[in-house]
């Protein structure tokens, strides 16, 4: 099944409409859809260079706005059904501790998640079931998005077909250390002083 919709996704890539395939790919996958928005990316920059940046815009905004949703589905479905449940079972407290834990970090953990390979819907769903600040929650989206799509496409712009391969084979290899790097110099940071 995954094989089909990644065929699926490289096809969109030629279609005459490929920009709105390329919206909507990033907009779906931010909150249901199990194929990331780069792999169509990617394609679309490969078919056409000149587009790179005006590619990676798109994604950008179309996934941000597609973790609205996510954070909307998160939002709803816990007042319907998470709360309720964990309330029966007397484990509100714990929600209690486990949301404020999340919402201390949730900058960094929606900054990190937009950046690597970690399924960013799940942190869209997290997001609105902790009730992270929308606006933490947006610009934090904002900021690890649009620096993960600006990147594969200036590589793919400046680099060209060589750099596609390593993209898609190492990328979320990079993206994972670079996150580990960074986490680790502020929570070394913060245990220095």
């Amino acid at each position: 099944m995954l094989r089909a919709l990644y065929d699926w996704t490289l096809r969109l890539a030629g279609h005459r409409h490929a920009d709105r395939a390329l919206a909507g790919v990033a907009f779906i996958e931010s909150s249901v859809f199990p194929i990331p928005p780069d792999i169509l990316l990617i394609a679309m920059i490969m078919a056409r260079r000149e587009r790179a940046l005006r590619y990676a815009v798109i994604c950008t905004v179309a996934s941000v706005l597609g973790g609205l949703l996510g954070y909307a589905i998160g939002y709803g479905l816990w007042e319907a059904v998470g709360e309720p449940v964990l309330a029966f079972y007397g484990y509100g407290d714990r929600f209690a501790e486990f949301q404020a834990l999340y919402n201390d970090w949730g900058a960094w953990i929606v900054f990190i998640a937009g950046l690597s390979p970690f399924p960013y819907k799940v942190i869209t769903i997290a997001s609105g079931v902790t009730a992270l600040d929308i606006w933490v929650f947006m610009a934090a989206s904002l900021l690890s998005r649009g620096l993960r799509f600006a990147v594969v496409a200036a590589l793919l712009w400046y680099f060209g077909p060589p750099i596609r391969r390593f993209i898609e084979e190492r990328l979320g290899l990079v993206f994972v250390v670079f996150c580990v790097v960074l986490v680790g110099g502020f929570v070394a940071l913060r245990f220095w002083h």
